[in-house]
């Protein structure tokens, strides 16, 4: 099926939207040099987005891979969190490397952009460990335990290896591995037989 021109037109801002912010900053990207960029009239970009912050959220949402983002339900909870603790769309791995810095300064100094993207790109990942961390305690493959703490202790050395250490470029599955691995030395019921 043949894609409308409206839906040419919009894959188009995000694409250039997506480089402009990479390249100049968020605050540095006006919607008219979007406009200009992508060669779509702002009267059409403001049809689809609110303003710069929803396109922003949409760049953020297409580059982290949440529109086609894989079901984590194999049937192995440990493997699974794995799993969503290395997922990662392999597109746009280069953009993606280049925009964090931007949207995370970003979000920092425009706290509501900050909630909704913590909403949007950080809920899922965090919705679908705490489902797997629940299943894992009633299977009793894992102790009880404070989830919100157990979340922090699995995503931050994912953020760490990413953003501290700046490894985007590397597969995050052998960090997922060895993330897991300690967690379930120290949570595991079988570490107490």
């Amino acid at each position: 099926m043949a894609r409308t021109r409206s839906a040419r037109a919009h894959e188009k801002v995000l694409r250039v939207a997506a480089e402009l912010f990479a390249e100049r900053g968020i605050e540095g990207t006006s919607m008219d040099a979007i406009a200009e960029g992508s060669t779509v009239s702002k009267a059409t970009i403001y049809k689809h987005w609110a303003d710069k912050d929803a396109l922003l959220l949409d760049v953020l949402e297409e580059i982290h891979g949440l529109k086609t983002r894989p079901t984590f339900d194999s049937g192995d909870i440990r493997n699974d969190i794995i799993a969503v603790l290395a997922y990662r769309p392999e597109k746009d791995v280069e953009l993606r490397n280049r925009i964090t810095p931007h949207f995370l300064g970003y979000s920092a100094r425009h706290s509501e952009f900050g909630d909704l993207w913590r909403k949007r790109v950080m809920e899922p990942p965090r919705r679908e460990l705490s489902h797997l961390l629940r299943q894992a305690i009633r299977s009793g493959e894992l102790e009880p335990m404070d989830l919100e703490m157990a979340l922090a202790q699995l995503l931050g050395p994912i953020f760490y290896w990413h953003l501290l250490l700046r490894r985007s470029q590397e597969s995050p599955r052998p960090v997922a591995n060895a993330v897991v691995d300690t967690f379930w030395r120290a949570f595991g019921r079988k570490r107490r037989m």
